[in-house]
């Protein structure tokens, strides 16, 4: 397509693909699984609840992965359950604020990965260990730059996680502009 012919125009279906897609392999870079994600993007996307089964047709995935999927992003606090009288089907609905989002996401990060690296780092200091020995000099040094690095990351996300919309937009703003 030369530059001046005009995109071709998608169906919402296809935009909506589209996006399940991209959401899915962006996933795998993030370190989630592309289910995950393509589930995630798909109640993203959805106007309305959507059941396991629903998921399962949309996605051609396996009822077992489409629920182990949903108790997954669940945790996250990504997405709810929907309840609907007189129905025995479970539907689910995604978070739709994406700054609520956001702060999912970091609290599931901090909590799985950096939390647990704290805590193994504290262990890890408390090794004994003759402080004029060289190498035992050097060990201490690396933990205590990473402990403080996460430390330090501790408190930049736990901030993050507390932000007020404008707060938010604006200091991320001024790291771009």
């Amino acid at each position: 397509m030369s530059p001046d012919q005009p995109a071709p125009t998608l169906t919402l279906a296809e935009a909506k693909a589209q996006f399940i897609q991209l959401w899915g392999v962006s996933g795998t870079s993030w370190g989630v699984s592309k289910t995950l994600a393509q589930v995630h993007a798909l109640l993203l996307v959805s106007s309305q609840a959507l059941s396991t089964e629903d998921i399962m047709e949309q996605l051609t995935i396996s009822r077992g992965n489409a629920s182990m999927t949903v108790r997954e992003l669940i945790d996250w606090g990504l997405i709810y359950k929907e309840l609907r009288p007189g129905e025995r089907r479970e539907y689910f609905v995604a978070e739709k604020d994406m700054l609520q989002v956001t702060r999912c996401i970091i609290a599931a990060r901090k909590r799985r990965e950096l939390d647990q690296m704290k805590r193994t780092l504290d262990q890890l200091a408390q090794l004994p260990g003759d402080p004029a020995d060289a190498n035992y000099q050097a060990f201490h040094t690396v933990l205590t730059d990473i402990q403080q690095l996460a430390d330090t990351s501790d408190k930049l996300l736990t901030r993050l996680m507390r932000a007020e919309r404008s707060w938010f937009m604006d200091k991320f703003l001024k790291l771009f502009l």
